[in-house]
């Protein structure tokens, strides 16, 4: 078969993987390739740049693509993870326990090396065989009664540190803890844990409390790759300390095999660094560029040997992610090219690999890690060169310094905005000035690691001599990080402006007509509208309330055509994982206006609000931040240019059409008024409380005689029938999962629209849809069905 059918087919297959986001997908790829064939039929003329595709191509080829296409979008669900008959999360499911309070005794095998959380727990992946409920009051095997059952699947694990240090793959243990069932996200935004399990082929979490260990039954041999990088990442520590050594570690293994730290980590993504802390292409070019200055004297037949070892070795020692594999066959195409004396076609090897790979696991084709590894690839490709054109009146050298982190930023840049919603301006500078350094430390990096594996103490003095570069790198990430602007929240993208950005970048590429100058940045600005105009359009339109999903404080965020207010921010994680992740997904880069309903104090979520966004108005009780110990809260707000006003009790604040009147403080009740509604936000209260809350009726009347929607929040405890009847209110929405069947019945007997956040997640409202939920609770109930 010629190369051109064999493109078509291989893009068919990859089309047809792509198009089984919709449920039409296959009819979708049938449709194309069918009128491709028809217009072939017919002698429909082509653009001269894709003649070159029907040369040698019959009508017969596109219907076979057609096929290929439409078995593809069959054959990825059929490779789906599926539930087993004894998987360890029907025990969950089949419980008389609730979810998350089943205490348990587990057995089996460690799966996975050791990770630490950003909240100080071990977490690893764990194949059970046994299971064992203990059932009484004493939680523990003496119990009075013990449900045992043989298990299999994959847990996703987590202990405390001192339980989990020192734990291995291979190792066989006894965990006690809770099971439970992965929640999908619940908030706008939000991390889908649920979804993340399933595509680890997992399907129930471990909260477990204590590890014991059988030595019974430990392996006579448990050695692995991870003594490998065990032994890697402990001599460069030992050479660099921390961060440095770790940092190297992961620049030469990827982040994926090094447990580094959260905050640095976050702060390579932030600033555009991601690819230098993942194995890719680069790192295998270093070893390729090794293994033959290495072997240069020997034939071609023992280069390739050589280097094929080192590549499946760095394969292994790596963990084998999709974007490591797709490298590693490219670099196996190129060792091969010269033993049969042919030339590399270096796009027909990246086709080749990345449908190898799809046909070996065709879920890897929405790994995000395989996509960009991908798409950086072909950037490279087919994007440097004409760049490079454009910059011809440079050095060559300092040329392909700009030109190549350009070309790759072309091509991956939409796909980042559809997933992160995050634009990092200083990306691309940044790229470009730590170019040589990178490459550097890297080929450093791999020297010091090879000699880390035949002697440690050789490795450990090869890393200390890249302390000063890898220092003045970490500073300068850190450094860019803390420039303002540094991100920019541009909400994510649909899949439709995805579809059109690429279609313009491929059509720029393909269509010599596009090729000049005034053309291409034609498509440019084009490319820029779509992504621009949406988003000012929402600023300026858009009116919505939401109601988030979290734990503790109601956090509540209004968007009022271009404004955005925030009231209460949770706890830290509440900020970092709801809040803030909400505002990215919303395209929100500044608060107007910042409420905290409680005193606020070192745990508060506002220090990690504070930190990332620009807060123009922040508001608290009077008794706030200035006597609980928070100045540097208010410092950190006056250096970002913002300004402090205290909420009172009886007052009225507004930004733009939204008012917010405290009416009492112990215990938080907070009443403000939004347009046409009347939130009411209740904490615990008490009859007694309860009682004084009605009988201070003016407190809770409507000024001007107006009679707006009433939405009440509260815990979901019981509520007097008096104060129910006061509030009057349209819609309920819970902060639990559970609501008191007393006060439920009586809402439900007003007609009151009820909603419960830990069952149907964030509660969001706008004036087209009127109230909805994030989730279908009857979607996790049927997991199982």
């Amino acid at each position: 078969m010629t190369s051109a059918p064999l493109v078509v087919l291989c893009l068919a297959y990859i089309l047809g993987l792509l198009c089984t986001r919709s449920t039409w997908g296959g009819l979708v790829v049938l449709s194309l390739t069918g009128a491709i064939a028809a217009l072939l039929l017919l002698k429909v003329p082509f653009p001269r740049r894709i003649e070159v595709l029907k040369a040698g191509l019959q009508p017969r080829i596109w219907l076979i693509a057609g096929a290929i296409g439409f078995l593809a979008t069959l054959y990825l669900p059929l490779r789906q993870p599926q539930i087993g008959v004894n998987d360890i999360s029907r025990f969950v499911a089949t419980s008389e326990a609730p979810s998350g309070a089943q205490l348990v005794n587990v057995f089996g095998k460690v799966a996975s090396e050791t990770r630490l959380t950003r909240s100080n727990r071990i977490q690893f992946w764990f194949e059970p065989n046994q299971v064992i409920e203990l059932v009484g009051t004493s939680g523990s095997e003496g119990s009075d009664t013990a449900k045992t059952q043989t298990v299999t699947g994959k847990l996703y694990v987590t202990v405390p540190l001192l339980q989990g240090t020192g734990l291995y793959p291979g190792q066989r243990v006894e965990v006690t803890g809770r099971l439970y069932l992965p929640k999908p996200a619940a908030n706008p935004g939000g991390f889908d844990f649920q979804a993340y399990l399933a595509r680890e082929g997992t399907f129930a979490g471990l909260a477990g409390r204590q590890v014991n260990l059988r030595t019974s039954d430990r392996p006579q041999n448990s050695w692995g790759m991870w003594q490998l990088r065990r032994r890697i990442l402990r001599a460069q520590v030992r050479g660099l300390g921390v961060p440095e050594g770790p940092v190297l570690s992961a620049m030469v293994l990827g982040r994926r095999a090094v447990d580094l730290g959260h905050d640095i980590r976050e702060r390579f993504i932030q600033v555009g660094l991601a690819h230098v802390l993942a194995a890719s292409g680069f790192h295998v070019a270093v070893i390729l560029g090794l293994v033959r200055a290495v072997t240069r004297r020997f034939s071609e037949k023992t280069q390739f040997v050589y280097g094929a070892v080192v590549l499946i070795i760095y394969v292994f020692v790596t963990g084998g992610s999709p974007s490591v594999l797709r490298a590693a066959l490219m670099g196996c195409a190129a060792l091969l090219a010269p033993l049969m004396q042919r030339q590399v076609n270096a796009l027909g090897s990246l086709l080749l690999a990345a449908t190898f790979l799809l046909l070996w696991n065709p879920l890897w084709i929405w790994d995000l890690g395989f996509q960009l590894s991908f798409l950086a690839t072909l950037g490279l490709l087919v994007s440097t060169p004409p760049v490079l054109k454009r910059l011809d009146w440079l050095p060559p050298a300092i040329a392909s310094l700009i030109a190549v982190p350009i070309a790759v930023a072309v091509w991956v840049l939409p796909l980042q905005l559809y997933t992160f919603g995050v634009l990092a301006p200083y990306s691309i500078g940044l790229n470009i000035l730590l170019s040589l350094p990178l490459a550097g430390i890297t080929l450093g990096g791999f020297i010091s690691a090879i000699a880390a594996a035949i002697w440690p103490l050789a490795g450990t003095a090869l890393a200390w001599l890249l302390y000063y570069p890898l220092k003045l790198t970490i500073a300068l990430v850190e450094f860019v990080s803390q420039l303002p602007g540094n991100s920019i929240a541009t909400g994510t993208l649909s899949i439709v402006q995805v579809v059109l950005l690429y279609g313009i970048v491929v059509s720029v590429w393909v269509i010599p007509w596009l090729h000049q100058k005034r053309r291409w940045l034609l498509g440019f600005l084009f490319a820029v509208g779509l992504v621009v105009v949406p988003v000012l359009y929402a600023q300026t339109t858009v009116f919505q309330i939401t109601a988030l999903a979290t734990r503790g404080d109601p956090v509540l965020v209004v968007q009022d055509r271009g404004k955005a207010i925030v009231i209460n921010s949770g706890d830290d994680a509440t900020a970092r994982y709801a809040v803030l992740p909400f505002l990215r997904q919303q395209g929100v880069n500044q608060i107007d206006w910042a409420i905290a309903t409680m005193p606020v104090n070192y745990r508060s979520g506002w220090y990690q609000v504070l930190d990332s966004l620009r807060v123009r108005l922040f508001s608290s009780p009077p008794t706030g931040p200035y006597q609980n110990g928070d100045q540097p809260l208010l410092t950190n707000l006056s250096n970002r240019k913002g300004s402090y006003h205290p909420l009172p009790v009886g007052q009225t604040l507004a930004v733009g059409t939204t008012g917010v009147q405290v009416v009492s403080l112990k215990p938080p009740v907070v009443q403000f008024q939004i347009r046409n509604q009347m939130w009411f936000l209740l904490g615990d209260l008490n009859p007694s409380e309860q009682s004084r809350l009605v009988t201070a009726g003016s407190l809770l009347e409507v000024k001007n005689g107006e009679s707006p929607l009433r939405v009440l929040w509260w815990s979901g405890e019981q509520l007097a029938p008096y104060l129910v009847e006061a509030l009057q209110p349209s819609v309920a929405i819970a902060s639990n999962d559970a609501i008191d069947p007393q006060t439920e019945r009586l809402l439900r007997q007003r007609n009151t629209q009820i909603y419960a956040i830990g069952r149907e997640g964030a509660i969001q409202w706008n004036s087209r849809d009127g109230f909805e939920s994030t989730l279908d609770p009857l979607d996790n109930e049927n997991l199982f069905l």
